[in-house]
């Protein structure tokens, strides 16, 4: 039992770590004064670099052929790691942020579908009324905000959420691929992708470009190497759910970087996030202790 418990905790672990990284976002692209194809250009280099890195300190330099070596599942979690980040921009430039956020939301329900469908995986109720917990405090915390309409915008926000969905459930369901490659494939491909569309390439200063090797190296390959890690230990729907934790967490850094404080709204639909969240770890841990 002991055995069985252990990955699990650490797979929970791992996505709260990655859903820590992926919140300092809105931290960064605050420093940021240019459009956001160079940002995506320059973030996605140093992001895949970085990820080398990390796979030469996890796993050796061998590691490094993974790269050429790469099967058909890990370009299939990279094309959809990249869709995902290749549409989250025009979906907050064409419809307004509330509602890209809130369809982000769904993305437990979105994975524990395509694991049911998929893997035979039964999502537990517990994770799947936490799920709903959370994506009223979503709602909560965005809905402020004016509500947008724009057709495109949505279909290309729920289009992201599908391919995250998707690219949790291939994590899961092939572990033995090595993903961690597939990660930084992904982050080379949203480069080259964006390097149409970006107008401000070398109008990049020295400080912006330490801002901009922050940004690739902590939010994006931190996160993604930690959430790819990880959610190859839980059930697809739960690590959806625990990534949900970044919505909330994302005010936080604005807070401390640029002393905005959070409004109610937003402290309240927070704490019912992080409280789903939470309450569903925690029973998850109770209902795997060993009954002796």
């Amino acid at each position: 039992m002991t055995e069985t418990r252990s990955p699990h905790r650490l797979g929970i672990a791992l996505v709260v770590a990655a859903a820590i990284a992926w919140s300092t976002a809105p931290f960064f692209t605050r420093l940021l004064p240019y459009d956001s194809w160079t940002i995506l250009f320059w973030r996605g280099l140093f992001a895949g670099g970085m990820i080398m890195v990390l796979m030469v300190l996890l796993q050796g330099r061998a590691s490094l052929r993974d790269l050429v070596r790469i099967d058909i599942n890990g370009w299939l979690v990279a094309s959809f790691s990249t869709l995902a980040m290749i549409a989250f921009i025009p979906a907050l430039q064409l419809t307004d942020v509330s509602n890209v956020a809130i369809i982000i939301a769904t993305g437990p329900f979105l994975a524990a579908g395509l694991a049911w469908i998929w893997l035979k995986e039964i999502p537990s109720r517990r994770t799947m009324l936490a799920s709903a917990v959370a994506l009223v405090g979503v709602v909560i915390i965005v809905g402020g905000a004016r509500a947008g309409s724009d057709i495109l915008g949505v279909a290309l926000a729920c289009f992201m959420a599908l391919a995250i969905a998707a690219m949790t459930v291939m994590v899961r369901r092939h572990r033995n691929t090595p993903m961690i490659a597939a990660a930084a494939l992904s982050n080379f491909l949203g480069s080259a992708i964006s390097l149409p569309f970006a107008h401000g390439i070398t109008a990049i200063t020295g400080f912006d470009l330490l801002i901009l090797a922050m940004f690739g190296c902590l939010q994006v390959a931190l996160g993604l190497t930690l959430f790819f890690l990880g959610s190859r230990l839980l059930p697809s729907g739960q690590a959806a759910l625990i990534s949900t934790l970044e919505t909330p967490l994302m005010p936080f850094w604005i807070w401390v970087g640029f002393g905005e404080f959070p409004t109610l709204r937003v402290l309240a639909g927070g704490a019912l996030v992080m409280g789903a969240v939470i309450a569903d770890i925690i029973g998850d841990i109770r209902t795997q202790r060993p009954s002796g």
